[in-house]
């Protein structure tokens, strides 16, 4: 339905990378009798975003998905534009494309950022014509959103600790973080109430891979999260660690 190509290893995990694409963009793991996730029903994953290089790519998406009959959710976010649905598992998945930043708004030292109706005709409008033959190429992993149990202890363990930066803080009951003055790579939310976290029984996000420039860059984010007291495991030229609520963590450079 997303129009990535699979490849499976002989342990059984499937990899998923736009057609083309030269890396990954989500690798599976089998884990029979994995519980099916209520929505807001546990800390851990609410989405993963991936990102389509323009809006006429996003349009004919949208095409494909409205033949296929799915339901989605649509949302205008002022820097982008998003559509939004839930696996088998009931995990999150946003497929969205950027606003040019030209066109992107700072007040009062944040991004300006709302979920306004999406105008789904002038967004069909550039679809085309002819058959969905995948995702172009050029298609990446955007960001991940989070559940979390507290918008503080995040901002303690991925901006203080990390050393993301905030963009937005004001938006009711989520936090969003990035590098480089994007909208963000992390988005963060309470709106699972007192959830618990993911467990072993449950579908869930494993680990998820934040890549920064290069290994002085991963040096420093280590000695960030220890200095904030948090226990950092390194391996093989990346570094792992788990949040407050479980989930795993695992930060590389383009070499490791």
């Amino acid at each position: 339905m997303l129009g990535l190509e699979a490849t499976q290893d002989a342990e059984g995990r499937a990899s998923l990378r736009a057609p083309g694409g030269a890396e990954a963009l989500i690798e599976l793991v089998e884990r029979p009798g994995a519980q099916q996730v209520r929505p807001r029903g546990r800390l851990g994953l609410f989405h993963y975003a991936i990102l389509l290089p323009d809006r006429a790519a996003l349009a004919r998406f949208a095409a494909h998905a409205g033949e296929l009959g799915l339901r989605m959710g649509m949302s205008d976010h002022l820097v982008s534009e998003a559509l939004y649905l839930s696996d088998p598992d009931g995990l999150g998945i946003e497929v969205y494309a950027d606003r040019p930043r030209s066109e992107w708004s700072w007040r009062d030292g944040q991004l300006v950022m709302a979920t306004d109706p999406l105008d789904v005709g002038s967004l069909l409008a550039e679809a085309g014509v002819g058959p969905f033959q995948g995702v172009p190429a050029a298609t990446r992993m955007g960001h991940v959103h989070l559940h979390v149990g507290s918008l503080d202890e995040a901002d303690a363990f991925y901006h203080q600790g990390l050393g993301l930066d905030r963009t937005v803080w004001s938006y009711p009951g989520a936090l969003f973080l990035s590098a480089g003055g994007y909208h963000h790579h992390l988005g963060l939310n309470t709106w699972a109430g007192q959830a618990p976290p993911a467990g072993e029984d449950d579908a869930r996000l494993l680990a998820w891979t934040l890549v920064l420039p290069g290994e002085e860059d991963v040096s420093r984010a280590g000695e960030g999260m220890e200095a904030a007291g948090h226990h950092v495991t390194r391996e093989a030229g990346r570094l792992i660690v788990a949040d407050p609520w479980g989930t795993v963590l695992e930060v590389v450079s383009p070499a490791g």
